[in-house]
Parts: C-alpha cells; sequence; structure tokens
C-alpha cells in the first residue's frame, strides 16, 4: 500500500457542524467595477471570539487588496476570492483555514490562513498559538527548514523563521502531525505551486501549547471526518465532497413543482433570481416568498450550500428553481476547462444529492461567459443564464433604494438579478412583490419565461423578452 500523503488534511464536513453558517461580501457583478471580489467565511454561534477574529482578518486582506487595486486600470479586472474549511470542529478546538485566491492579471496565486479557537477559554489565535511560546516556534522553524531540505535548490529554506511570519498555516493530520504550509511564491519560485511540510507528531508534541495539545487530540485518529479533496486551483486538499461524482447523472433535471400554472405569453411576467446563498437571511425571504405565493429561481454558491442543504430541500418543495452557480464563485471566464467543468460538476452533484433533481440551469460568476463556458454547458445540458435587471443590491444597500430600481427597471420577461446574502436585499422584496404585482406582473421560475420553446444547454439567456436570446454566442 502506498503511504498516504502526510502534508494532506482531512477537513470536516461543516454541514456535520451545529450552529455554524456562513457569511458572504461580494462585489463585481454590476459593468464597470474595479474589481471582482466574493468572500466567503463561516460563523459560529458558539465561538464569538472566533467570528470577530475571522471579520478583522478579512477586512483586513479586503482593504488591502483594494489599495492594490485601487485605479482599477492596472489589471484586467482583478480578483479576490477566499473560502474556507474546517480543520477541526470539536469541544478541545476549531480551526478555520481560510484560502485566498488573487488574480492579478497573470495567473491566481494562492494563500493560506489557518485560525484557531480555543472552546474552553473563549479565545482565538493565530497558528503560531498552537505552540508553546517562542521558543517552541524557533524550533519548529528549525525543524521545517530541514524538512526542506530535500525540495530542492529553489526552495528558500533559511526564509523560514520564527519572526518571520511564514508561519501562519498550520494544522494536524489525522497521524497527529503538525502540517505547515506556505503560500504560493512566499519561500520560493511561483512555480513550485503548494509547498508544505509535515512535522513528525513525535518531534512536534514537545512543542505544542495547551490548544496545541487539545487541537492534536480532536485530530488525531477521528472518524466521521470529511474525505480528502484537491483544491480548485493548485491540487492540496480543498472540500469535503459527501456524495460521488456523477450522482447528478441518475437525477432527473430539476423543475419547479408549480410550473406550467402561468401562460407567460399571456401574462405579465417576470423572474427574481437570487445569487451567492444561502445565507443568514435566505430562510426569511422563502417565508416572503411563501407568503406571497410567488416563486423564484435561486443560484447557490456550491461550498456555501453544502453547509446548508435543508434550504435547498426547502427551496425545491415550495415551488422554487435551483440552478448552479459554481463551487466557490471565481470567475470561470480565467479557469481552464478542466476547472470550470470540475467546478459546475462538484456543485450539479451536491445540489441532486440535496433536493433529487439536478439543476439544468448555470450562471456564471459575475456574469463572465467564456467560449470554454459554453462548450461545457452544452456538454453537461446547461442553459446559461445571465440577467438584464440588475437591482444594484451588490454591496447591500437601502432597501427603498432596491425597490426603486427593481420597479422601474422592470418589464415583462425580465430577468432579474438579486443577492440573499444581503439583509437589504430580503427587507426589499415584500415591497418589490406587491408594487409589481399592482401593475399586473407574475412572478416565475427562469425557463416559465420561455414557455414552449424551453431552454437550450449552451445557449446564453438574458432576458425572456429578447428576440435573439436562443442564438449561440459569438
Amino acid at each position: 500500500m502506498i503511504p498516504a500523503e502526510p502534508t494532506l488534511i482531512d477537513f470536516v464536513d461543516p454541514a456535520t457542524v451545529p450552529a455554524l453558517s456562513t457569511r458572504t461580501m461580494s462585489e463585481g457583478d454590476s459593468p464597470g467595477g474595479a474589481r471582482y471580489v466574493h468572500i466567503n467565511y463561516p460563523e459560529l454561534a458558539t465561538a464569538p471570539a472566533l467570528n470577530r477574529a475571522l471579520r478583522a482578518q478579512i477586512q483586513r486582506q479586503l482593504q488591502d487588496f483594494r489599495r492594490r487595486t485601487q485605479d482599477g486600470g492596472v489589471y484586467p479586472r482583478p480578483e479576490l476570492n477566499v473560502t474556507w474549511q474546517l480543520a477541526a470542529a470539536s469541544s478541545q478546538a476549531i480551526g478555520v483555514r481560510l484560502r485566498t485566491g488573487e488574480y492579478l492579471g497573470a495567473s491566481w496565486g494562492n494563500s493560506t490562513r489557518t485560525l484557531w479557537f480555543d472552546p474552553r477559554k473563549g479565545k482565538a489565535v493565530g497558528s503560531t498559538g498552537l505552540l508553546a511560546g517562542q521558543d517552541a516556534l524557533r524550533r519548529l522553524a528549525e525543524l521545517v527548514r530541514e524538512q526542506l531540505k530535500g525540495r530542492g535548490e529553489q526552495v528558500e529554506r533559511d526564509e523560514v523563521t520564527a519572526d518571520g511570519g511564514q508561519l501562519d498555516s498550520m494544522a494536524f493530520n489525522r497521524s497527529g502531525d503538525l502540517v505547515v504550509e506556505f503560500d504560493d511564491c512566499q519561500i520560493g519560485p511561483c512555480s513550485l505551486g503548494r509547498l508544505a511540510v509535515a512535522v513528525p507528531a513525535d518531534e512536534a508534541t514537545p512543542l505544542l501549547s495547551d490548544l496545541g495539545r487539545q487541537a492534536q487530540e480532536s485530530v488525531r485518529g477521528a472518524t466521521g471526518r470529511g474525505v480528502r479533496d484537491h483544491d480548485e486551483e493548485s491540487g492540496p486538499p480543498y472540500y469535503v465532497r459527501s456524495t460521488p461524482h456523477d450522482v447528478s447523472a441518475s437525477s432527473p433535471p430539476a423543475a419547479s413543482n408549480r410550473a406550467g400554472t402561468v401562460d407567460c405569453a399571456k401574462a405579465r411576467c417576470v423572474a427574481l433570481t437570487f445569487d451567492d446563498g444561502p445565507g443568514p437571511f435566505t430562510g426569511r425571504l422563502l417565508d416572503v416568498l411563501r407568503e406571497a405565493q410567488a416563486r423564484a429561481t435561486f443560484f447557490p454558491v456550491g461550498s456555501s450550500a453544502a453547509v446548508q442543504t435543508g434550504l435547498l430541500r426547502r427551496m425545491s418543495s415550495e415551488g422554487h428553481l435551483i440552478g448552479n452557480h459554481s463551487w466557490v464563485h471565481r470567475d470561470l471566464s480565467k479557469q481552464a476547462s478542466s476547472k470550470v467543468a470540475d467546478s459546475l460538476g462538484r456543485t450539479e452533484d451536491m445540489i441532486a444529492a440535496a433536493i433529487g433533481q439536478a439543476p439544468t440551469l448555470v450562471r456564471p460568476p459575475y456574469g463572465a461567459v467564456s467560449g470554454e463556458l459554453r462548450d461545457i454547458a452544452l456538454q453537461k445540458g446547461f442553459a446559461v443564464v445571465t440577467w438584464d435587471v440588475d437591482a444594484g443590491d451588490q454591496e447591500g444597500g437601502k432597501p427603498a433604494d432596491i425597490t426603486d430600481r427593481v420597479v422601474r427597471a422592470a418589464h415583462p420577461g425580465a430577468i432579474i438579478l438579486m443577492h440573499d446574502i444581503h439583509r437589504g436585499t430580503v427587507d426589499a422584496v415584500l415591497d418589490i412583490l406587491k408594487r409589481l404585482r399592482g401593475k399586473g406582473y407574475r412572478f416565475v421560475t427562469v425557463p416559465e419565461l420561455y414557455g414552449s420553446a424551453g431552454m437550450q444547454a449552451g445557449r446564453l439567456y438574458r432576458s425572456g423578452s429578447e428576440p435573439s436570446r436562443k442564438q449561440p454566442l459569438t
């Protein structure tokens, strides 16, 4: 048997963690924006200090990215994408690994930072908090340099020091070894990709703090943890896939259980669409839609939806339609075909496993459509959906302003872009429904706009009233 790669980390399936929700920050859907940003991070009701530490870290990263890309003209649509995994989640220790991807015009650069929380003390620390002081940190730096000796002359081992800031992402593998990860380009050429070492447990354990030993114990030999999976960009373990790939192949196409109750050839129809969720306000949005007997189309991000599959089931059972918005909301037009196919495929599988239906619509993040995406959509049976009415709620906003923009721009056949991750958006929906209903509008899912003509794989659909809506991309 070939031994497992020791730097692989088994992440915890977040769907198994009680009181866990997600928060999302994004910008870039509206035309003319200077940058693309999508940040997703966890929030645990039982760990307020960890929540504060995560928010502070995210804010620092976002401010730094905005500063470096502030003129908007240096890079072609620079992009910041932050996702997360749980390196541990127990009554002894919680570890959150933030994975950051940046695109600055040439290729993606990736970095990681892991924060740890001690539930017993209610305290959040960085990865060096796993160690018992500065002497232990210095000794760990020595051990890491030793581990790097066999990695080739390109690796700058001497850059690894106790005070250099390189030891900011550490976790444990199932054997109890301490895995130390480095950012792309941090201690060697960017072409090396991910660099990580695993310090054996017998060498690492004497260096650990109380929290470090608790974290090690919670991970070592743990059962019921998520399977290892690859990263969307450069190959390290990335996320839990709880269902086998292609589970969607045996699932029927997703459809609203109320489709056909409105004839949009005769009625004034609009399609409300909600991107980037589920979020903390999605449940309340579903309450509003149910009370108003209106249905919508949801385009959830796969990694967020996997945490709250119960909301997907509720969407489906209440007559809404669920589409595919990729796994982590990176601009698919910057990705190789294999990456695009994997991102859409894993999201499709997760949704199919949750609701028993496979999505047939894909909305590319930021509305960025490429030839590769079109080809993959055709192969996988997806129609590509963007929008022709933007609620302008990308960074939140006042409910009254959001309502006014939607009502003013709405027209028969409109596909309206909104985001259920924002409180202001959800607060606006009831007034939007009332005012548009007063103008005679009916609220349907996207395919219902097209009636018996249907929607075809590989075609781009921006509006139900667009004469050339079924023509291939050119």
